[in-house]
């Protein structure tokens, strides 16, 4: 078979990471002429933006040509593409909402399309970074724009009147002086015989005019069908022929199969064949671990069979890794001074001065993903094509890299993308797609590779560790001076290049460098930390600990000085102001600084707003206490208030949330309720109990009996969402991550206010017992 070894061409997020010799995508200049109603899809230019985002900067660009995403049949019916992968974030209706809402369609009357990964064809579809909104609503402003326009158009010729005197109203065009309508089935023929109007020339509507867009009252398009059970999932997926597997993997990441035994596995019922799978060595970005399949008529019994497989491993170079030995590490090199990232002021001559110096070294331990939906793929690869069913984050990325692995043309490789039942950032890596594309290719059919709960525990790509240490020194009148943050964690990069001890730009731009705190001494530091497992993104990635440290140290300075949380978290953010830090080649979401610069304002805004509505300073019940955070990451601002109740046994409940958030533009408000409502059961089970340990190379935890996440009687009672109006001017920014963050250590906050108890590490486990 002709492999490729290790392809490692870098995307999205990936493109900031320093990894020598990897050659970058370029970015799309013109496509070629299809036939039917797709004509050549131009990438928007960045000066054809309303405002200037980091969209032209991704892979492929950005697509507007309205012949690639809208078609409309003769009964009327309009089809709209959602070229974005759909896991809970309600993208699937949002896009071609805006697409509808400027093309004046009637919702009803609109079937929304699944792409298939082609970036050339669609643009960038990476689902991830919380952006596809800041990027696409603009550009799908523009394609509904055209659409409306070709319609208008085709109406005017057939009345012989000025386009000026036609307008689309609700799925028709007008003639405003006669009074005659057409329906857009009955101008969808000559419609797509007009060319697709300039960029330039386009008239988008006066958002007061919206009929959707902001309201709140469109529901997810799959909302029917995840609540009836009839959604479309990768385990949903039946081809004939079909196979099915289970691979048996490496305990412990770079280790390497001695042999295996297959006899037994083979006396399992239903179990076919027990094969070895190629594995690439590590790091090696996405590509396989490798290990032993087993090939079944069905996946209860390739989990028997693998259960019964006899396996010798080599451990290899990792095989020694342990959580608490690795902790010690950590801390002690926070101790010590690291790489300088950003220098304003002395921080060191500050801090030697200070009239008291408060320290915190706040700790995390690795976390998993654990989406509801596990990885699965199923993959049909015959001779020199393959098409692959998979609930992934990138179809673009996942058909570029099966055929790499394959070797054989990207144009041959059809990736159809299912829901995805949760993603996270697991999704963005196609690990599992690959080993199903191997698989087919060597048993000639069909094949869906499963992985079980506690495959997806013990292989998948896991959440950095770290240890974020805070020196805080604080002048005779309690004013903080000088402020050094030194953050210590294995970084994304190390699944992609050996020898990567220091984190990537895009992590050190998730709340160490980029903080806004109004200091005259700032240091922010990152010693070095090697890695022993895959690394890969998580919701929210390092803006977790980031978040978790800042704000704690916050309610710390709070404690010292005798003041309120609140008060003392606005001193710090200071005065109303464009923050600069100064920091080399600055990471902002990918987004120019000019369009989303770091806004004091806005964060003062959010924590006042929160403040307000969460009715800070509320009395509240004995062993009750209130907590306050508030962070800015992907470019959108957020505040938590959180209430904590603990009863004489150290049992933790939360009554009450209040989130405020300010994400600039927004398209569906109940999306964002929802995502603020997710991020609140995220963040109470990452702050109970998420931890995954390592002894001699591998993950002590299997499941959720021993990595739990919050059931629905452990849940926040109640959670309030409040959104910020935005301005006329503001862009649209992230929702899906940024309300994880501040979760955490508004809770660690409540925690002291009800106790004063002060938690440093997550999780809190039994930290509160009495």
């Amino acid at each position: 078979m002709n492999f490729i070894d290790n392809p490692r061409k870098l995307r999205g997020f990936e493109k900031n990471i320093r990894v020598e010799k990897v050659s970058r995508r370029s970015i799309l200049k013109g496509l070629g002429v299809t036939g039917g109603f797709v004509l050549a899809a131009p990438v928007m230019s960045r000066q054809a933006f309303a405002y200037e985002t980091g969209a032209g900067k991704m892979p492929h660009g950005v697509v507007v040509d309205p012949r690639v995403f809208v078609s409309v049949a003769p009964d009327g019916i309009v089809t709209i593409v959602g070229h974005r992968s759909e896991m809970g974030t309600g993208v699937r209706t949002s896009l071609p909402l805006i697409v509808a809402e400027e093309m004046e369609a009637d919702w009803s009357k609109v079937k929304v399309q699944q792409a298939h990964g082609d970036e050339v064809k669609f643009g960038n579809q990476d689902t991830d970074g919380s952006r596809s909104t800041r990027h696409y609503l603009i550009p799908m402003r523009q394609i509904g724009a055209s659409a409306r326009t070709m319609l208008e158009q085709a109406a005017a010729k057939r009345w012989g009147v000025p386009a000026t005197e036609v307008k689309a109203v609700n799925h028709e065009v007008v003639h405003s002086a006669s009074g005659r309508k057409l329906g857009f089935g009955e101008l969808a023929a000559d419609a797509a015989k007009e060319s697709v109007p300039s960029i330039e020339g386009l008239k988008l509507k006066d958002p007061k005019n919206f009929r959707y867009l902001g309201k709140g009252q469109i529901g997810i398009v799959d909302l029917h069908d995840i609540t009836t059970g009839k959604a479309h999932y990768g385990a949903d997926v039946r081809l004939p022929g079909m196979k099915y597997a289970v691979i048996a993997r490496p305990p412990v990441t770079g280790g390497k199969l001695v042999k295996f035994e297959p006899e037994e596995a083979l006396k399992i019922p239903g179990v076919e064949k027990v094969m070895q799978v190629r594995g690439w060595p590590w790091p090696s970005k996405f590509q396989p671990l490798g290990g032993v399949a087993v090939i079944a008529r069905n996946t209860g019994a390739a989990i028997k069979g693998r259960d019964a497989l006899k396996l010798t491993w080599d451990d290899g170079p990792n095989g020694k890794y342990d959580s608490v030995a690795y902790r010690n590490e950590l801390e002690e090199a926070s101790r010590k001074p690291g790489l300088v990232l950003r220098k304003e002021g002395d921080a060191d001559a500050a801090l030697k001065s200070a009239d008291k110096v408060i320290i915190g070294e706040y700790y995390l331990p690795h976390l998993a993903h654990v989406a509801m939906e596990t990885p699965v793929a199923v993959a049909d690869v015959k001779g020199d094509k393959a098409e692959i069913w998979a609930p992934v984050q990138s179809p673009g990325g996942t058909r570029e890299d099966v055929a790499k692995t394959l070797g054989i043309p990207e144009a041959n490789v059809t990736v159809n993308v299912t829901l995805l039942g949760g993603g996270f950032g697991r999704k963005s890596k196609c690990d599992f797609a690959l080993e199903a594309a191997l698989l087919s290719k060597e048993l000639g059919a069909p094949v869906k590779v499963q992985w079980t709960r506690e495959d997806d525990i013990h292989n998948g790509f896991l959440h950095t560790v770290s240890v974020e240490r805070i020196e805080a020194g604080l002048d005779k009148s309690g004013k903080v001076i000088a402020w050094r943050h030194r953050s210590v964690a294995p970084s994304i990069a190390s699944t992609f290049a050996a020898g990567t001890v220091h984190q990537a730009p895009f992590e050190i731009g998730m709340g160490l460098v980029d903080m806004p705190f109004e200091i005259a001494n700032i240091s922010c530091e990152n010693p070095e930390a090697a890695a022993f497992t895959r690394i890969g993104w998580f919701r929210s990635v390092s803006n977790i600990p980031r978040a978790f440290a800042v704000q704690s140290m916050v309610g710390e300075i709070a404690q010292a000085t005798g003041r309120d949380q609140k008060e003392t978290l606005l001193a710090l953010i200071g005065s109303p102001r464009i923050v600069k830090p100064e920091v080399k080649d600055l990471w902002n979401y990918g987004e120019p600084q000019d369009s989303y610069p770091i806004d004091t304002a806005r964060l003062r805004k959010v924590v006042e707003l929160v403040a307000e509505k969460g009715e800070w300073g509320r009395k509240v019940a004995k062993g009750h206490g209130l907590g306050i955070a508030v962070h800015r990451s992907f470019v959108s601002y957020i505040a938590t208030i959180v209430e904590v109740a603990i009863d004489d046994k150290g049992k933790l409940t939360v009554p009450r949330v209040d989130t405020a958030i300010d994400c600039g533009t927004y398209v569906n408000p109940e999306r964002i309720a929802s995502q603020i409502e997710g991020a609140a059961i995220m963040g109470l089970s990452i702050a109970k109990y998420g931890e995954i340990t390592f002894k001699d190379g591998k993950v002590q935890q299997k499941n959720f009996d021993d990595f739990q996440v919050v059931r629905m009687d452990d849940s926040p009672v109640v959670t309030n969402v409040y959104i910020v109006p935005p301005g006329p001017d503001t862009p649209p920014s992230g929702v899906g991550e940024p309300g994880v963050p501040p979760f955490a250590p508004a809770l660690i906050n409540a925690i002291f206010a009800a106790t004063g108890k002060r938690i440093r590490s997550l999780p809190i486990g039994k930290q509160l017992e009495a």
